[in-house]
């Protein structure tokens, strides 16, 4: 569907296609990058490792900028776009370890109640 008066032109259409290929193979990427992080937040979780590690972010931040500009994208949105990411794993992250210490913490409670059995 167009807005544009009359047929899509050839070109356009082409590029069109190209970008929604582009944009398909990106939410995949996507997916499999946060099901490697929620493997992660398990881990950390039980290692019980801070939801965050600030150098770590800061070397991915400098890495990624410098593949943005080999590759001739914006170095700043690439850092924005890495930090929106980020944020989120995070937020997954913090969620993991919650429900780990409470499924912790009902754990030791069910182990003192069958010892005063």
């Amino acid at each position: 569907m167009s807005d544009l008066p009359g047929p899509v032109p050839p070109e356009l259409a082409r590029l069109r296609s190209s970008i929604d290929n582009i944009d398909a193979a990106l939410v995949h990427l996507l997916a499999e990058r946060f099901k490697a992080t929620q493997q992660v937040g398990v881990l950390k979780a039980r290692l019980e490792l801070p939801p965050s590690d600030a150098g770590r972010e800061a070397a991915q931040v400098a890495r990624l900028r410098a593949l943005a500009q080999d590759a001739d994208l914006d170095p700043v949105f690439a850092e924005k776009f890495l930090a929106f990411i980020v944020e989120e794993v995070i937020r997954h992250h913090e969620a993991i370890a919650q429900g780990h210490a409470q499924a912790g913490t009902q754990a030791t409670a069910q182990d003192a109640s069958v010892g005063h059995a």
